[in-house]
């Protein structure tokens, strides 16, 4: 096996970095074309893509192969699948009330402050987490059992988002239920069967990068995307949003709030 080749790797960053600067550009330019920053969202699964990519041109020579086009591939999947989903689900145009609520206060320009505190710290965050991409494109060892769990990871992770995508949109088109609480199909045995997902792909695509050295370095890549999404933007904002929906405090005491586990038997007032 080749060692690692650092001088290539650390010669790819700039562009990589380059390709975050120009997806978060191009999404601000639409945003203040469209007065809504809410679109940064839409971006967020390509702009991982073109981290992905970008890489992979540049790692050629060098990697595996194997490992190469697994990661490109299975990245591309997710995070074309994530852009079309929400730039679907946002088509009638509105801002996103997680967006309204944060530049309302916006002091002076609020294109200038959505421009630090949205697409600045958004860019980081793509950029730390696409590490394990970047590292993994370079690594020069063959494919092993901890890249195979990787894959099946990745594709449990990748089931729970994409049918708890579609089970939430299914259950908000119809107008029968709507105001009330989805606690069926995946979303009966955790709150958040997308964000679970989320977090195991990227969990995945750590393992398929850490199979070979020094993808085991990245391992704050995946850590500081799944706290995003349990901890920071993710789980605790739709938390609070659904708080006041009737019967949500009973689906929280007895379905999981991110790992699938069967569900809890409520407590009544005497037990």
């Amino acid at each position: 096996m080749s060692p690692f080749p650092w001088p290539d790797f650390a010669a790819s960053l700039p562009w990589t970095a380059l390709a975050v600067v120009a997806v978060l550009a191009v999404t601000f330019a639409i945003a203040v074309r469209q007065h809504r920053h809410s679109v940064m969202d839409v971006a967020w699964g390509p702009g991982f893509v073109a981290v992905a990519v970008v890489s992979w041109f540049l790692s050629a020579g060098h990697g595996d192969d194997t490992r190469r086009l697994l990661l490109v591939l299975l990245t591309a999947v997710w995070g074309l699948r994530l852009g079309i989903h929400i730039g679907w689900r946002a088509r009638d145009g509105h801002e996103d009330p997680r967006y309204r609520e944060l530049l309302k206060t916006a002091p002076g320009s609020r294109n200038a402050y959505a421009l630090r505190r949205v697409y600045l710290p958004q860019g980081i965050v793509m950029f730390f987490v696409s590490l394990t991409l970047q590292v993994g494109m370079f690594a020069t060892g063959p494919l092993g059992w901890v890249a195979v769990l990787g894959v099946l990871l990745w594709l449990t992770g990748f089931a729970f988002e994409a049918v708890g995508d579609w089970q939430l949109a299914r259950f908000k088109k119809d107008p029968v239920r709507r105001g009330t609480v989805l606690n069926t199909g995946l979303w009966r045995y955790t709150r958040h069967p997308n964000y679970f997902g989320d977090a195991a792909v990227w969990t995945g695509l750590f393992l398929i990068a850490a199979d070979s050295w020094p993808g085991i370095l990245t391992i704050l890549s995946p850590a500081l995307m799944i706290w995003t999404l349990t901890a920071k933007t993710g789980k605790p904002l739709a938390e609070k949003a659904m708080s006041s929906r009737p019967g949500y405090q009973e689906y929280v005491e007895t379905t999981s709030g991110f790992l699938p586990l069967p569900p809890r038997r409520r407590r009544t007032g005497g037990s």
